[in-house]
């Protein structure tokens, strides 16, 4: 299906971001368990700010039945981005745990499959989730090619993740929660997909006075933008994680009750 959205990764390859310079879940999409509810977003007829974009068109390239997928596997793991060279500092900061279940939301090309599968291990599960068909293809055949059975990939919808609820003892959102296009849905359907007391891990790009154009032209909001958009979502105990980055910020929430 050809939706717009959030995130995504994006993220990054962590999941994916859209960054000439540098930062959001591919073959057969697997759906999840017929028994796993999903959580679903908000009536989309209803008159609220959930129905407002907060940056139209932001995923189209991601949308494009033509994109070079080599293309964005090589510009997402380069070396030179913080989420590449810090990958294990940032992995380790989440202390996933053997038979832990956790989202890769905007999972792009897959930059953190292979250290998320090998952190909750066989018995464990980690859904590779994107909005982009072609990436989703890319995630399928990688997990496949590696033997990786507890990774199963989801297509995101553009107000919802499309996880199941309850499903998930962690998301990570790396450098793609700026592409998440409509917020309140999309964080709604993040906080329903966690088991209570869950964690929600965001990797953004610093937005400050002095910040190059292409942040301040592409990354919608800063730090203090995105956190209170994430507390009001439900969420708490916010935490700035020290992993190393400088031109990105790692911030870790709770799920509320």
């Amino acid at each position: 299906m050809r939706t717009t959205t959030f995130f995504l990764l994006l993220a990054i390859g962590c999941g994916r971001p859209t960054t000439p310079p540098e930062s959001a879940a591919e073959p057969a999409v697997t759906e999840p368990a017929e028994t796993a509810p999903v959580a679903e977003p908000p009536d989309a007829a209803e008159a609220s700010p959930a129905n407002a974009s907060a940056k139209p068109g932001i995923n189209d390239n991601f949308l494009d039945p033509e994109m070079d997928v080599d293309k964005w596997v090589e510009r997402f793991g380069a070396e030179s981005r913080e989420v590449v060279a810090n990958q294990a500092a940032i992995v380790a900061a989440m202390n996933l745990q053997p038979g832990a279940a956790v989202a890769d939301i905007g999972a792009g090309t897959g930059l953190y499959m292979k250290p998320f599968a090998e952190a909750v291990g066989a018995e464990g599960k980690v859904f590779a989730v994107d909005i982009s068909p072609k990436f989703l293809e890319h995630l399928g055949a990688m997990a496949s090619d590696a033997g990786y059975a507890q990774v199963q990939t989801i297509e995101a919808g553009e107000r919802s993740s499309n996880l199941p609820e309850g499903s998930v003892d962690a998301v990570f959102i790396c450098d793609t929660y700026h592409h998440f296009e409509y917020v309140e849905p999309t964080l709604a359907s993040i906080r329903a997909a966690l088991k209570p007391g869950g964690k929600l891990f965001v990797i953004d790009f610093v937005r400050e006075e002095g910040s190059s154009e292409w942040i301040l032209e592409h990354v919608r909001g800063g730090q203090d933008v995105f956190a209170s958009e994430i507390e009001a979502a439900g969420f708490t105990g916010k935490q700035v994680l020290d992993v190393g980055l400088t031109e990105n910020y790692m911030l870790a929430f709770t799920r509320g009750e």
